[in-house]
Order: C-alpha cells, then sequence, then structure tokens
C-alpha cells in the first residue's frame, strides 16, 4: 500500500510545473541570472607559475620580514600572513603559488592557510600584472565625477580594455571599488600611490610622461593640494580666537 502511494504521490510531483518566481502575500520573488567573478580561485599549473619554481625575499626583505614578524607571539605567527604576502608582491609584482609556499614556509603553517588568505583578498595579482598597476575607482561618487570617462580615456590611449596589460608590458589597467578618497573623484591608483582630481587630459598627460620616464605629481591633479573645497574654503577662514574669548575678565 505504501509503495503504491508513492508511485502516485510520485507521479503527482513529476507532473506539476516548476514556478518560475514565488507569490507571498502578494510579491513576487525571482533570482536573477549568476554572474562568473573576473578573478581566479583555481590553480592549474603553468610555465610561469607552479611549485616547483624557486623564490625568496632579498636581503633587505628578509629584514623587514624579520621585523613583521617580530610584531606577534611566536604561536601566532599565522596573523603575519598578509602582511609578507604584501612585501613578497611588492618584490615580485604578484603572488604565485611559489611565493604563497614560500610564505607558509617562513609561516610554518600549511600552504593551504596561505592560499586562502590570497585567494579571498583581491588586493594580490595571482596573475601577472605590468610594471604599472593602473587601479581607477568605479563606485558611485567617482562614477558620479566621470570615472567612466577615465576609464574610456585610459583604454583609447594605451589601447587595452579592463583587466589587459600593454604589449610592452607596462600597464595593466583594472577597476576597483572605493579608493576610499572620494572627496578628490573620480581617482586612480597607479601601484601604491593615488592621483586625484582627475579629467581625460591629466590621465592620459600621466600616462605619457610614464612612458618618458618623467616625474609626475601625486595627490590632486587639479590646483588643490589636498581635499580642500575645490572653489576654496568656505568655513574657519580667519585666525582662531585665542584663549579666554567671551568669558567674564573675573574668570
Amino acid at each position: 500500500m505504501f509503495a503504491s502511494l508513492r508511485r502516485s504521490l510520485g507521479s503527482a510531483v513529476r507532473v506539476m510545473p516548476r514556478p518560475a518566481a514565488i507569490l507571498v502575500a502578494g510579491r513576487t520573488f525571482s533570482a536573477s541570472t549568476a554572474i562568473r567573478s573576473d578573478k581566479l580561485f583555481v590553480h592549474r599549473n603553468t610555465p610561469e607559475n607552479h611549485p616547483g619554481i624557486e623564490f625568496e625575499f632579498t636581503a633587505e626583505n628578509k629584514k623587514r620580514a624579520e621585523d613583521i614578524l617580530k610584531r606577534y607571539p611566536a604561536q601566532y605567527k599565522k596573523a603575519a600572513t598578509i602582511p609578507l604576502l604584501h612585501l613578497a608582491q611588492k618584490q615580485h609584482g604578484w603572488v604565485p603559488i611559489y611565493v604563497m609556499d614560500y610564505v607558509a614556509k617562513l609561516l610554518e603553517i600549511p600552504p593551504m592557510r596561505v592560499y586562502e588568505v590570497a585567494t579571498f583578498y583581491t588586493m594580490f595579482n595571482r596573475e601577472p600584472v605590468g610594471k604599472y598597476f593602473l587601479q581607477v575607482c568605479t563606485t558611485t561618487p567617482c562614477e558620479l565625477c566621470g570615472a567612466s570617462n577615465i576609464v574610456k580615456a585610459i583604454e583609447d590611449h594605451l589601447g587595452i580594455k579592463l583587466g589587459e596589460t600593454t604589449e610592452d608590458g607596462l600597464f595593466t589597467l583594472v577597476e576597483v571599488e572605493c579608493a576610499g578618497a572620494c572627496v578628490n573623484a573620480p581617482v586612480m591608483a597607479i601601484n601604491e600611490d593615488y592621483y586625484e582630481d582627475l579629467t581625460p587630459e591629466t590621465t592620459t598627460k600621466l600616462l605619457d610622461d610614464i612612458k618618458a620616464g618623467k616625474p609626475i605629481k601625486l595627490g590632486p591633479q587639479s590646483a588643490r593640494h589636498s581635499c580642500e573645497p575645490a572653489g576654496g574654503p568656505t568655513t574657519l577662514t580667519t585666525e582662531p580666537y585665542g584663549p579666554g574669548f567671551m568669558v567674564r575678565p573675573d574668570l
């Protein structure tokens, strides 16, 4: 009897159509199409990225690594994973698997613990990048100030698209989420330095000056020196009041 009931219920379930959306209390809920990430999370050995390649810190960076490790108790050395990966990336330009293995050996932890960190944080480049790593912020404040125009100016000037590297290996272009300098939008980081208040013209000039080996100005590319109002200060424009202002003389 139970077998017969299961068969009949199974048949009933199979003929019922699967709804594309669910109606709950008068509201329709549906799922959007999944979008694939542009990040690589699975390692595949390649001629330039496999565990058999040797890597070690330079003498100077070995000293820096020792100083970093001194900040943590011996039993918590693994807490230095991020700063050591950052130091390795500064030296090598990116963090392939053999660099991660080297950091794991320094920290005396399983390599998987380093892989987990390197694949979680997008600040670590797991693929080779150009000598100058261009990171254009396209979050809302920068976008409102013309970030898309900056991206297009770079693409047109260098002949590459987002995520690509120039043939000479000089520039890699990516977009990032919030550089944290919204008051100076639009913003682009070149390696570890910020270039702000950008226009398509000042952006292409930066690129040309880099190619020519000329010194480039850090920070705002406008008349601003920092993050003061673009039109000049509007408050606190007079000398601050001295001690005793508006206080009774007998006090």
